[in-house]
């Protein structure tokens, strides 16, 4: 009805098929997906869509075996590295909805968006590397966390060499060794 036109509004896209898979699919997969240059850390690194599609296949697999569904909310509370992407195209393999938050926002300004968006697991960072020095995430979210009438069910945190965070039992996941063991996930288009 004019002038509200609808197209393809019954049709379904998986943004992580559009932007990772099909370029594996159509043969480009050692092709560099993300140049990552860090002016603070000095770290360089290029990952090929291959490597990425492994990564967020693997990533989704891990969040879907922690009870992660379609539709459920997650936040990503990283700095500017490689996994940040991951991530979000971790939540969109699998349908979930990601919330970015920037890394080092206090724990009340991330309590604050816990409780706003109810997510069932937190992506994060053990920390954050700013011109000021090292800035350890994991304290921001367990006093976030505490602070929240929201609690999510777990944590899956990426251990950065620079700074290792300390684990809750029971609720945080190492991201990398939480993978472990996982398929990976395909996605259709």
């Amino acid at each position: 009805m004019q002038p509200f036109y609808e197209w393809f509004s019954d049709a379904e896209v998986n943004t992580c098929y559009n932007a990772v898979d099909r370029h594996v699919l159509a043969g480009n997969g050692e092709q560099t997906a993300i140049i990552y240059d860090s002016p603070i850390t000095g770290n360089k690194s290029k990952t090929s869509f291959l490597k990425l599609q492994n990564q967020t296949s693997k990533l989704g697999g891990l969040l879907k075996s922690q009870g992660v569904e379609k539709g459920d909310r997650v936040i990503i509370y990283m700095p500017m590295i490689p996994e940040a992407i991951v991530a979000m195209l971790a939540c969109a393999r699998i349908g979930a909805v990601h919330s970015v938050v920037f890394g080092g926002f206090a724990a009340n300004e991330l309590a604050t968006r816990i409780d706003d968006c109810t997510p069932k697991v937190i992506l994060a960072g053990s920390c954050g590397v700013e011109p000021s020095g090292i800035i350890a995430y994991k304290p921001l979210i367990d006093a976030a966390i505490n602070i929240a009438t929201h609690k999510p069910e777990k944590c899956i945190i990426y251990q950065r060499e620079i700074l290792q965070a300390e684990l809750i039992e029971g609720r945080d996941l190492d991201w990398v060794e939480a993978q472990q063991g996982i398929n990976p996930l395909n996605v259709r288009r």
